[in-house]
């Protein structure tokens, strides 16, 4: 199966999410695109762990995205950024954006989407758009800030603002094919 060309959206018209890192790990999963399977990310050929804190949210992708470098993208799918409790590798979820993180990687856009799970049953959070999120949630907006900015080290990432569901949505339908 190739993860990377499932539809976007379920049947019910829910956003799709594909998991490739766990909440609470430092081990970087990616999903290969020649061998269409996940496995760990290399850097200079040595398995890549975050000597950071581990990872705040299950970090995935939106299927049938794709960033595109010549729109200024870094060229990878549109990432997920999911509040639910830590999620196997290769998860299909149904979820619900709430807001944009807006980051450039080296000069390059890579937007993260904020969700939450569609199914009430596994969220962590009450927040389900992005008000209720800043009124009672506005600390995990520094946590993910501070993480993205600082994880692989200072000056790769520029912290370009938030933006609400709707950009969020906005987001997905420019970079889906």
């Amino acid at each position: 199966m190739n993860h990377l060309h499932l539809p976007t959206f379920s049947e019910t018209g829910n956003l799709h999410a594909v998991i490739e890192i766990p909440a609470g790990t430092n081990h970087k999963y990616e999903y290969n695109k020649q061998l269409l399977q996940f496995e760990q990310d290399r850097r200079d050929g040595i398995p890549r762990m975050v000597r950071f804190l581990p990872y705040p949210v299950n970090y995935g992708f939106v299927p049938s995205t794709r960033m595109d470098k010549d729109r200024a993208g870094d060229g990878d799918p549109l990432d997920v950024l999911l509040l639910a409790e830590s999620m196997p590798t290769g998860t299909l979820i149904e979820v619900l954006p709430i807001g944009l993180l807006k980051l450039k990687d080296t000069g390059e856009l890579d937007h993260k989407v904020l969700a939450v799970p569609v199914d009430p049953n596994l969220r962590i959070i009450d927040a389900t758009d992005w008000n209720s999120f800043q009124l009672h949630y506005s600390a995990i907006r520094h946590i993910l800030e501070t993480f993205f900015l600082y994880y692989d080290g200072l000056g790769t990432m520029t912290l370009l603002g938030w933006g609400d569901a709707a950009e969020a949505q906005q987001e997905v339908a420019k970079w889906r094919f």
